[in-house]
């Protein structure tokens, strides 16, 4: 018996070239969901519930089941102890033979490799964006002469909600003002 999964990771993708591909191949029930390969996967865990011994799962592409090599291997020997074989329409696997389950292996590790790859350059690419002063994240509200006019207020003795209503900002945009031109802040008294 053929169990067919189709996972796309965002709602703006489609799933109908996998569903039309494993329709193709002869698969006939078909789980397909939309679905980070990170978060939870219903779908998919009822695929692997359909299937009994000696079925095959089949997939457009090996990286719609796993997205680590751990996980594929683990999803690998979960469905050999079941007596079940997976299967990729674009790519040369299928786990019943031993030469496609030592190619599913191969070719988890170098995805798995690819990926590290990824992060480490993208980890790299910040590290030199902060050295050339590149700041990420939301730039402050409060910056120059009103963090120092905020500061003035505040230790003048105006609180940080007053002092926030007198420069037009949130409460938060003008305590990291003023912590950001190290003033030392006061307990927040708190109305009832």
């Amino acid at each position: 018996m053929l169990v067919g999964y189709a996972r796309v990771s965002t709602n703006e993708q489609e799933t109908q070239m996998q569903l039309d591909a494993l329709r193709g191949a002869g698969v006939r029930t078909i789980y397909a969901e939309k679905t980070s390969g990170i978060g939870p996967r219903p779908e998919l865990h009822r695929a692997l519930a359909a299937l009994r011994p000696g079925s095959t799962l089949v997939v457009y592409k090996l990286d719609r089941l796993a997205r680590s090599l751990k996980d594929l291997l683990h999803l690998l020997e979960r469905l050999r102890l079941a007596g079940c074989s997976v299967k990729s329409l674009t790519e040369p696997i299928d786990t019943s033979t031993p030469m496609g389950e030592f190619v599913l292996q191969i070719l988890g590790a170098v995805a798995q490799l690819e990926r590290s790859i990824i992060r480490e350059r993208c980890e790299a690419g910040r590290v030199a964006a902060r050295a050339r002063g590149v700041l990420f994240g939301r730039q402050p509200l409060v910056t120059g002469e009103h963090a120092a006019v905020a500061a003035k207020l505040y230790r003048a003795g105006l609180t940080i909600d007053e002092v926030a209503l007198m420069i037009d900002v949130s409460y938060n945009a003008a305590r990291s003002a003023l912590l950001r031109a190290g003033v030392v802040l006061r307990p927040r008294r708190r109305r009832f």
